[in-house]
């Protein structure tokens, strides 16, 4: 089962990136290119027979895979980045995340009117980097058409806030 063979290799890092957190490090997987083109396989087929036109990838994690699923899918890809790291003209959307607060933003030509992206990034914790996502894509004249992630840590409840946006969540591996 590909959940199986995905835990067996993330790793869990205790106390970052502050005490009481365990991070799930997904680096390991990179090491894995057999596992590495199912879990792009898997995601791909999830959004496949859907309307969407665009995948957006949250910096910088959700590049790794999100730019793969692009491909895959035969679709643009659209980096959603931290603020001051866009060369061009940009939207900016400012948001609270659990220790502190952060901006996000994405060029002003990448997402055109009524465009259905799909947002993906590593793993869903909060919800609140891929709400400001959202956010985002709606501000650029965009709908969003789901979320997508590796990893869901459910106990965190972040479906929760990104229903807002969209029903359509999915993760292929949840703790």
């Amino acid at each position: 089962m590909l959940e199986n063979r995905i835990k067996s290799i993330i790793r869990d890092v205790p106390d970052f990136p502050k005490p009481g957190i365990l991070f799930k490090d997904i680096t390991p997987l990179l090491h894995q290119h057999e596992l590495s083109k199912d879990i792009v396989k898997a995601l791909s087929e999830e959004w496949r027979e859907k309307q969407v036109h665009a995948i957006a990838g949250i910096e910088s994690r959700g590049f790794i895979y999100g730019m793969s699923m692009a491909q895959e899918m035969g679709l643009p890809f659209i980096p959603v980045r931290k603020a001051g790291k866009l060369p061009y003209k940009t939207y900016t959307h400012a948001y609270e995340l659990e220790y502190g607060s952060a901006e996000i933003e994405i060029h002003v030509d990448a997402v055109e009117q009524g465009m259905n992206v799909l947002i993906h990034d590593d793993l869903l914790a909060t919800g609140g980097t891929a709400e400001a996502a959202a956010s985002l894509i709606k501000k650029a004249g965009g709908c969003v058409s789901g979320f997508s992630f590796l990893v869901e840590l459910s106990f965190l409840k972040g479906k929760k806030l990104l229903r807002t946006h969209s029903n359509e969540i999915s993760a292929l591996v949840t703790y």
